[in-house]
């Protein structure tokens, strides 16, 4: 399965990881490629650990179990470095994407030897200018189409526009937000 990006998404319930994984396997659908977006849950509530997927591809998916050996995995809460390996499995030619305000070198220590590509993306404050509360899954899915190159910037704005004017038709200023955000997180991923 090398033409496969497969993603790993690790949040808590109400952060938008699930949405932020659907979102983008929409957005790639839209593009041409064949897709896959599903969340695993544990218990179902608000600040509980969950677990999201994507598979990309140009071919055909057969494929439909969780995703073990991602090459990208996107940590919307940093918190969850202290009580889940989530580099289990991960790529050392891959990457790892987390939320967080602190340099990746204060963050490497806690990713349990890991030696592939380390980026962080501060969610929150972006999340906060843009919108004016705390929402990662823009910034995060942003950074995550930055990092995995599976779909090219101006494409990926432009069909992110589509849907957010499609879902928000009567909050126009969400829309501009989260475009706002999308941007930012473009400019502002290490």
């Amino acid at each position: 399965m090398k033409d496969t990006v497969e993603i790993r998404w690790h949040g808590r319930g109400g952060q938008g990881a699930k949405t932020a994984a659907l979102l983008l396997a929409d957005v790639c659908f839209k593009h041409g490629k064949n897709v896959q977006g599903f969340p695993e849950y544990g218990p179902e509530r608000m600040g509980a650990p969950i677990t999201a997927y994507n598979r990309i591809s140009d071919n055909e998916l057969r494929v439909h179990s969780n995703i073990y050996d991602p090459d990208y995995v996107v940590v919307v809460d940093e918190t969850l470095l202290e009580t889940i390996d989530v580099t289990a499995g991960l790529s050392e030619s891959g990457a790892i994407i987390i939320n967080t305000p602190r340099p990746k070198e204060e963050i490497i220590p806690h990713l349990k030897g890991y030696k592939g590509a380390v980026y962080t993306i501060d969610a929150r404050r972006i999340s906060e200018e843009t919108l004016g509360k705390y929402f990662p899954n823009s910034p995060m899915l942003a950074a995550t189409v930055a990092v995995s190159n599976v779909m090219e910037k101006e494409e990926f704005l432009k069909q992110m526009e589509d849907s957010y004017r499609h879902k928000f038709s009567k909050k126009p200023e969400v829309i501009e937000g989260n475009m706002q955000a999308l941007r930012m997180t473009f400019e502002e991923v290490q």
